[in-house]
């Protein structure tokens, strides 16, 4: 099936040609009908599906002006969980809505809300936002009378990170007969009820199981004691001359710390978690798109939302404290159909974990070790408490990661920006 056979409009097929669209994925064959009828949808796809396509492009044919009117007003409200991912929705649907006279508003919070209430002032079609920010925005007196359509996109995400309150306060206030798209890359309890609060006889779409991960991602897990991980994970992408590197942490304190240690090895590396003020993060995150930085450091905060081009490898070097957690954090590889790789660095006590994890998805992930890495068989789960990071005495293979990193730092190739485009309230 081609895009033109789901009925889209030539504005938005000249769009989504220019970005290198050539087929729509699972999702979008399912949503794009279901949203163009008025249907309330409920859907759980893998993340990296192109499920913002899937609603995004639908809703801007709904909102094309056919008779010239230049008067707007407010007809389609998309909420995310986070910052970085309203921004990129926002310039998602930038791209996509090129040809047309739409007129779209981003509104999250690290903004000034005087400027953003100016912008909507001028009118605006389609709003993307937080929760947080747009109930904010209703009670300074945003009308919200004309809204048509509302989109909860990682619905399970919102509602892990507490917006439950605000959607609850949010959805009484719309339209009676508005349509409501809810989105979620997991499926849960919590998601549930939440669907049977806002969801009319919903049309369901499933396009995978729930909490799968795709099959473009190979899978692996290496077995190293604590205080080697750094060591690992620089050898890793020295010796095996990885060009771009997303690594995930679980605390702020791990990314820091891990990010010190990775510069002292010689890489280019870029770091983003809650501490770091929004414009700072989005500086790190578009330098390391552009293949600026070879490795970007973070905490789960980026685990959603990101979309970058043909990233090759995520690495788990601490496992999340949430099992499905872990299927965000690899769905940021492997999008689109590409081929991906996902690593996890675990230790001995982490080896709990990675059985949560496998069962959650539903998989086994193959285990191994790295020659020169093996964990020590005498070292104890108490023993693990007395080692940290920095370890006093350097074993010989971090000079060699260094040595690695060093001499193929050089190496990697420069990638242009192509015209394809393709995290809490308070994160960890």
């Amino acid at each position: 099936m081609s895009f033109e056979k789901l009925g889209l409009i030539k504005p938005l097929l000249s769009a989504i040609n220019e970005l290198g669209y050539e087929h729509p994925t699972l999702i979008q064959k399912r949503a794009i009908p279901l949203v163009m009828a008025k249907s309330d949808i409920f859907a759980t796809a893998q993340t990296g599906t192109g499920k913002t396509a899937a609603f995004g492009l639908p809703i801007l044919q709904r909102l094309r002006k056919s008779d010239g009117s230049s008067d707007r007003a407010l007809k389609a409200v998309i909420l995310s969980p986070t910052r970085e991912l309203s921004i990129q929705i926002f310039e998602d649907f930038t791209q996509y809505s090129k040809h047309m006279k739409v007129e779209c508003a981003v509104l999250v919070g690290g903004k000034d809300i005087e400027s953003q209430q100016r912008i909507l002032k001028k009118g605006v079609d389609i709003v993307i936002a937080t929760p947080g920010r747009f109930l904010e925005h209703i009670q300074r007196g945003l009308n919200i009378s004309s809204v048509e359509v509302l989109v909860l996109d990682e619905a399970d995400r919102m509602l892990d990170m507490g917006f439950t309150k605000d959607i609850r306060k949010i959805h009484p206030l719309l339209p009676k007969k508005h349509q409501t798209l809810l989105f979620s890359a997991t499926y849960s309890d919590k998601v549930r009820k939440l669907s049977k609060l806002v969801l009319r006889s919903p049309a369901f779409i499933e396009t995978s199981k729930k909490n799968s991960t795709v099959d473009t991602i190979n899978q692996k897990v290496y077995l190293v004691d604590t205080h080697r991980k750094a060591e690992l994970l620089a050898y890793l992408i020295g010796s095996r001359n990885y060009p771009q590197v997303l690594v995930f942490t679980r605390t702020k304190v791990s990314a820091n710390e891990l990010f010190t240690e990775l510069q002292k090895d010689g890489l280019k590396c870029g770091l983003i978690h809650g501490d770091i003020t929004q414009a700072k993060r989005l500086k790190t995150l578009s330098l390391f798109k552009e293949v600026k930085l070879r490795v970007l450091v973070a905490t789960d905060i980026a685990s959603r939302g990101l979309d970058i081009e043909e990233l090759p490898y995520v690495i788990n070097y601490e496992l999340p404290s949430v099992p499905e957690d872990y299927v965000h954090r690899v769905g940021r590889t492997g999008r689109a159909g590409r081929d991906g790789e996902a690593i996890s660095l675990i230790d001995i006590y982490e080896k709990y974990d990675i059985k949560e994890i496998e069962r959650v998805i539903g998989q086994k992930i193959a285990q191994e070790t790295v020659e020169g890495f093996e964990p020590d068989p005498n070292i104890r789960r108490k023993d693990i408490d007395d080692i940290k990071l920095k370890s006093e005495h350097k074993k010989p293979e971090k000079k060699k990661a260094r040595e690695y990193n060093k001499n193929t730092s050089k190496s990697v190739k420069t990638k242009t920006t192509s015209k394809k485009r393709r995290t809490t309230k308070r994160d960890s």
